[in-house]
């Protein structure tokens, strides 16, 4: 009963929230709340589908041929379900933190909870360091990923100009992102971000069954051990999206509806990637290991310009979705965060973008440097933290009775959740980070040896007079 009563208290809070946004009878009010104001259960399944298949939709054919088809199909298929799985582990800690803050009559209004902080409130100021250590080097990394894509799309429309020289222009226009306060204020973004690669997906499906396969086209993969885990690696950074999960719950006006949602998003997701990923490789096979962009095969159409220009504006919203929790954090850090001026705020958050554009121009390996971080910093964030953070946080009687979520039943109970975690601990630590991080370095230090850092072309052809 008591469990009952706090939901009730934590749903009354968010519905006054939606009341009080939508009191005014005016235009702007009006237009504020359809275009900018989200906070729906639409507005977080928009959200996290639109994040989690950006710029990486162009390197899953890439992926394909270190791992061939079938193994291929087999991963996204795999971590696509064990990312939903901790995904609902994240919203389950969330609203046990949340529901227990509000008992002590805290009011997060003007607070956005993060996941550092739902550790910290639950598991203690370890925990806490640890989750923030993995989640801003993460989301850090992942705003470089996103970047280093602005520069290869481009280029591949504009030659005139190198891909260093675009990485510095698209920084300076990712760094409009400071002006974006929240999550609420993504509902046409993650909208139109979602219906663009969607457009890309269909079209890299389309434009390879028309083109046909290459003349002599040939589907080695596996063809080693540091290719096929490296391909593996990048499939657990494509659905390792979910390290803004509780960002994005806290901007719902209903978190606790968020359950399914990841799960629902990942099911459209594998509706673009799949086919994408599986008609490319079939197309261009092998060619595919020196093109990690996928978008460089196929012959230039207004078609392909209109996916490069759509997976540019989509990059541009990525971008800010992976750097506004670094934004919060920052803000909390300089003691902004409650600051209502949003030009102070922006302000306060222009020195975040400066390293994330350093290390675009230091290490422009589109393709490689996702699974780089997929194995290193995705394995702990999204899968191995949120899973050992459940079985602790409900290792005792008292909490896995006074629990706000109870396992599923088809699950088994308690029994089956932490047989499940222990699971997915087990594989990413040894298979993700141990297997995967070994071979994705090896071929990271392959690419720094092949290409060198600050290189002004990654796997550009030469360029014609």
């Amino acid at each position: 009963m008591a469990s009952e009563k706090v939901e009730t208290v934590i749903a009354g809070n968010y519905v006054e929230m939606e009341v009080e946004a939508g009191d005014s009878k005016s235009a702007k009010s009006k237009l504020s709340k359809l275009f900018w104001n989200g906070g729906s259960v639409y507005d977080a399944w928009f959200s996290c589908a639109s994040n989690q298949v950006a710029q990486v939709l162009l390197t899953l054919p890439y992926s394909f041929s270190q791992l061939g088809m079938l193994s291929g199909i087999s991963f996204q298929l795999f971590y696509g379900l064990m990312g939903s799985w901790t995904a609902y582990l994240i919203s389950v800690l969330y609203v046990e933190y949340r529901t227990r803050k509000e008992r002590e009559k805290v009011d997060f209004r003007n607070h956005v909870i993060q996941w550092f902080e739902v550790l910290d409130g639950l598991l203690g100021k370890h925990w806490r360091n640890i989750g923030l250590f993995f989640n801003c080097t993460f989301l850090l990394f992942g705003s470089v990923i996103q970047l280093i894509a602005c520069a290869s799309n481009i280029y591949y429309v504009n030659d005139n100009l190198d891909k260093r020289t675009w990485t510095y222009i698209f920084g300076a226009c990712c760094a409009t992102t400071v002006f974006i306060p929240s999550f609420h204020n993504y509902r046409i973004w993650s909208f139109l971000g979602l219906l663009m690669t969607s457009y890309t997906a269909w079209y890299l499906t389309i434009a390879s069954l028309i083109h046909g396969q290459v003349e002599g086209v040939k589907h080695s993969g596996p063809s080693n051990l540091v290719l096929y885990f490296t391909g593996a690696t990048n499939i657990l950074y494509t659905f390792g999206g979910h390290a803004v999960t509780v960002e994005i719950m806290h901007a719902m006006w209903k978190p606790q509806k968020f359950k399914l949602i990841y799960l629902v998003a990942t099911l459209y997701v594998l509706t673009l990637t799949l086919p994408s990923a599986s008609a490319v490789y079939w197309a261009f096979g092998d060619m595919l290991l020196n093109h990690s962009n996928a978008l460089s095969l196929l012959p230039r159409t207004g078609y392909r310009d209109t996916a490069v220009v759509l997976m540019l504006i989509h990059q541009f919203i990525t971008f800010g979705f992976a750097c506004t929790p670094l934004y919060f954090v920052w803000e909390k850090f300089l003691g902004m965060h409650d600051t209502k001026s949003l030009c102070k705020r922006a302000l306060a958050r222009l020195p975040v973008v400066i390293p994330i554009w350093f290390l675009a121009i230091i290490f422009p390996f589109f393709g490689p440097i996702n699974s780089t971080v997929g194995s290193l910093l995705v394995s702990f964030t999204v899968y191995i933290i949120p899973a050992l953070a459940h079985m602790v946080t409900f290792s005792s009687a008292s909490a896995r009775e006074n629990a706000i979520d109870r396992p599923p039943s088809f699950l088994g109970g308690w029994t089956g959740m932490y047989c499940m975690n222990t699971f997915v601990v087990g594989w990413v630590l040894v298979v993700g980070f141990g297997f995967g991080g070994w071979a994705s370095m090896l071929n990271f230090i392959h690419q720094i040896d092949t290409f060198g850092i600050f290189t002004k072309c990654y796997q550009c052809p030469p360029h014609k007079a």
